[in-house]
Formats: structure tokens, C-alpha cells, sequence
């Protein structure tokens, strides 16, 4: 079928994906898109590096202002930023929104990791100025977030959220970076999928150690994240870094 043929956006943009390229169509893109990914990384590390360290918070976009999970990610962010450390999100609205907000109102560091996408993703308003990053790729913001958290505080969320939180406790898992504080915010939400990587995943499967398990902690509340960081760098003789 040809481009023209197709009735909807979704399948044109699968359609013209699939099309055969020539080999010097695809040298070009391709050299393009290099240079593109390093001019990222470039920027990105530039620019976090004068941050320092900090804590990431992540959690659905789609998370409403007046949503328990929202009010509970600002005052966490809040107590946060309070206990000495600069707090980093994804940039957009939901729960990262209320991570830089509660950063913002502790008078800590707030940093947005804004990615670009067709729905959903825009930048909040609780951001520092000089401190609001965007990306074209997924990998690259990934990056950043492993590359300058001291701690991944996780809230209820999508896709996306699961995606950073499993590629974290991987990375941990394989030795590909240090041991960091992995926290779960909300034990009515996780419990589920905690419970069937225990019974599917460790037990009947063995997919995954038991001991794997410890790779993450799972809390309710704003002081037990807090106690949770506190905690970590106290035995391992660090400190925060604002």
C-alpha cells in the first residue's frame, strides 16, 4: 500500500517507518542522529554536572493536583530539599510537577528533565530557570537521572515510571553502578506487583534472587523516605550535597 492510502496518522507514520531507504539515505540519518545524541549528552552532562547529585522523583504525569499522590510527592520533595538535598524530575506535570513544586517551596534545588512528546509532557512552572533541561531521546534523559541521583524515590505511575524504577534496580543488580536507595512510595500500589515478583518471579520461576528483593524499600510516608536517605548515606559515610 502506498502513504496516501492509509487513513489514519499512526499507520502513515508505521508505513513510511517500514519503507525501504537507500544505504546512503540511511548513512545520512543516521550520522545525523549522532551528532544529535551527543550534542545531548554534551549538554546534559555540562549542565548537571554543576548541579551535583540529587534525589529523583518520578510518577505519573497524569496525577491530578487535588490526587493524594500528588499532595504526598510535594510534601516528600518538600522534606527533601529540607534535609539538605536538590531534588530532580522529569520536568512535566503530575507528580513531577508536585516534586519540583515541593522542592521549589523548600527553597532546594529543583531540576526538570523535560523529554518531548506528542501528549502530556510540558515543562512546570516550579522548575529553576537555569536548571530546565529538554531531550529528544528517552536514553539520554535516562541517563542523567542514574548518572546525578543519590536516590530514586518512586511514586505511583505509568509506563514510563515502571521503566525507570526496573532499569534502576538492573543496573544495580548487574554491577553496572552503585548501590543507591530505590524507594516506593505507597504500599496499597505496589503491593500487587511486588507480591508477584515474589511468588512468580523468585519462587516459582527463580528469574529473579530472593535477595534481589532488597534492592528496594517501601514506605507511606514523607519522613520514612526521608529516614530512608538519611539512612543510606550515614552508613556509607556520605552526606547530602546542598
Amino acid at each position: 500500500m502506498r502513504l496516501e492510502d492509509f487513513d489514519n496518522d499512526e499507520d502513515k507514520v508505521i508505513q513510511d517507518r517500514l519503507k525501504r531507504k537507500t544505504w546512503n539515505e540511511i548513512r545520512t540519518n543516521d550520522s545525523w542522529a549522532i551528532f544529535k545524541i551527543m550534542a545531548e549528552f554534551v549538554n546534559g552532562y555540562e549542565s548537571m554536572g554543576r548541579i551535583g547529585p540529587c534525589v529523583t522523583i518520578f510518577g505519573s504525569a497524569r496525577t491530578k493536583p487535588e490526587h493524594e499522590y500528588y499532595l504526598l510527592a510535594e510534601k516528600i520533595a518538600y522534606k527533601i530539599s529540607k534535609a539538605g538535598y536538590g531534588v530532580i524530575t522529569g520536568g512535566g506535570p503530575g507528580i513531577m510537577e508536585a516534586g519540583n513544586k515541593g522542592a521549589h517551596l523548600g527553597g532546594g534545588t529543583s531540576v526538570g528533565l523535560n523529554i518531548v512528546l506528542p501528549f502530556e509532557q510540558h515543562y512546570n512552572p516550579y522548575i529553576d530557570s537555569d536548571k530546565n533541561l529538554n531531550f529528544d531521546y528517552f536514553f539520554v534523559r535516562k541517563v542523567m537521572f542514574v548518572k546525578y541521583s543519590q536516590g530514586f524515590v518512586v511514586m505511583p505511575g505509568g509506563f514510563g515510571t515502571l521503566d525507570e524504577m526496573f532499569e534502576a534496580m538492573t543496573l544495580i543488580q548487574t554491577k553496572k553502578i552503585a548501590k543507591f536507595p530505590i524507594i516506593l512510595v505507597g504500599s496499597s500500589f505496589w503491593t500487587g506487583l511486588i507480591d508477584w515478583i515474589k511468588t512468580v518471579l523468585v519462587e516459582r520461576e527463580g528469574t529473579v534472587h530472593a535477595e534481589d528483593l532488597n534492592l528496594f524499600k517501601i514506605v507511606d510516608t514523607e519522613d520514612e523516605v526521608v529516614d530512608v536517605l538519611n539512612a543510606f548515606y550515614k552508613k556509607y559515610d556520605l552526606s547530602p550535597n546542598f
